[in-house]
């Protein structure tokens, strides 16, 4: 079968939050962070479940480094956990906290796996969400704090680090539309919240650059492909009007130190903006969000399809059968992942690109054999796999690809009715069982190549 071959050195990896897989949320004297107190809030979560233990991974992490190297992966992307590090967000350092992701880098080295480190995916300590969180300016300075304390222990054997996780997940769906934690709804505070997250990422480059001589730092965005609905003129606007709130919002300011100016107008005519200034920024700010990269992150998972509303704003529509989407809703769409790679190399430039997310949510049934046939996650990677690569062989910089995710986890509003893992985890045992899609992932990295045609079954293969 034809190979879709990828460079030399191109790097494999999976990835994972702290949140999300770690527990021990009492152990180390580690603090509350927002999602513990979200989880704790009625309604919040689907199936009223919390993050306490997820994963258990503080105490199994060597369990799960020899996932790892079964995959045989080069790389892990994982976050430190703020309030595992600086329990009340600001001051006092937690050594305990910072001995435990000492001991993950150095067990990942010794099974020569390169750790690729996100500073913060949304685990903000709920002691300064008290104080006003990421709309009070401060939290940015304590987040450099936090980034100087985590790179000066780990600096030495880290090479590559990321600031932040979707700051438009932490921005909207936090402060904007109540989704996530802390459960706002204020379009200005939102606003506000996704400022004060790009000027910590750019006041926190150059201390990491500092603390880790040499290494790799970047940001990571979710970037979101949108069409129009149809040949209208106002399903044209729309596209537009989505893009800059959701992509152009990140992206400008990062390359080019500024807000779109289309997307400034659209907020002060929806009224989050008051006419003719940006309240939020201030002198040397906007320098600062573009201090220049090494590389970019993108996740990708779907593109939206939206139209105009009466009034004008953007409203995505279903153009999908229900067989074409995932267990989270999403349009399976790999076509708009080489398309969004092309985009970003043409119109932004980056030094380098790594697709650092991208998966699928399936319940998939497990045999009496203990086989887990996910035939669909396996054709979702290899045929964004297959999109990479064209972009690729297009000029784009892609120097690397993480799967999300390596274990089931908690799926924040979602709870654990959602599985992105290569890994199966009874969340009553903890065991950790491989899908189908594990031994497929293995077997690319491998090879370092995709199939180009249909996927094949890796059931009955021991790893």
């Amino acid at each position: 079968m034809d190979k879709q071959e990828f460079p030399k050195g191109f790097l494999w990896g999976v990835a994972t939050s702290a949140q999300q897989i770690e527990g021990a949320a009492r152990e180390g004297s580690r603090g509350e962070s927002i999602w513990d107190r979200f989880a704790r809030t009625p309604g919040r979560i689907s199936d009223g479940s919390n993050p306490g233990v997820a994963c258990d991974h503080f105490h199994r992490w060597e369990e799960d480094i020899a996932l790892l190297r079964r995959l045989g992966v080069q790389a892990y992307r994982f976050s430190v956990a703020w309030p595992r590090v600086v329990p009340d967000g600001g001051g006092a350092v937690n050594e305990r906290g910072l001995d435990f992701y000492d001991s993950l880098v150095d067990g990942l080295l010794a099974a020569g796996i390169q750790p690729f480190v996100t500073l913060y995916h949304w685990d903000l300590p709920q002691a300064l969400q008290d104080q006003g969180g990421w709309g009070n300016r401060k939290t940015a300075e304590d987040f450099v704090g936090f980034a100087a304390a985590v790179s000066r222990r780990l600096g030495d054997r880290v090479r590559s680090w990321a600031t932040h996780n979707e700051p438009w997940c932490i921005a909207t769906l936090g402060h904007e539309q109540g989704e996530h934690a802390p459960g706002h709804r204020d379009p200005a505070e939102s606003l506000r919240v996704a400022h004060h997250l790009l000027v910590s990422h750019g006041w926190a480059a150059g201390v990491i650059r500092e603390s880790s001589p040499g290494s790799e730092v970047g940001i990571v965005l979710n970037l979101t492909p949108a069409f129009p609905a149809s040949d209208a003129p106002s399903d044209a606007d729309a596209v537009r009007h989505f893009d800059g709130a959701f992509n152009r919002w990140y992206l400008d300011p990062l390359f080019r130190g500024e807000y779109p100016a289309d997307a400034v107008a659209d907020r002060v005519r929806r009224g989050h903006l008051p006419a003719g200034e940006l309240p939020f920024v201030r002198e040397g700010d906007m320098k600062s969000i573009a201090t220049p990269l090494d590389f970019l992150g993108i996740n990708y998972y779907s593109r939206v399809v939206v139209q105009s509303s009466g009034t004008g704003e953007p409203v995505a529509v279903a153009v999908a059968p229900k067989e074409q989407l995932t267990d989270m809703g999403w349009e399976v769409y790999p076509q708009a992942l080489e398309d969004l790679l092309m985009r970003v190399t043409r119109e932004y430039r980056p030094r380098k690109i790594f697709i650092t997310e991208n998966g699928a949510a399936y319940t998939d049934t497990m045999a009496a054999s203990g086989i887990i046939a996910d035939t669909r996650r396996v054709a979702y990677l290899r045929n964004h796999l297959a999109s990479a690569h064209r972009a690729l062989e297009a000029g784009a910089p892609l120097a690397g690809y993480f799967v999300w995710s390596l274990l089931d986890k908690f799926e924040w509003a979602h709870g654990y009715t959602k599985r992105f893992g290569l890994y199966n985890v009874d969340f009553s045992t903890q065991r950790r069982t491989p899908r189908d899609s594990a031994y497929w992932y293995r077997d690319v990295v491998a090879a370092n190549a995709v199939d180009a045609g249909a996927p094949q079954s890796a059931m009955g293969r021991n790893p």
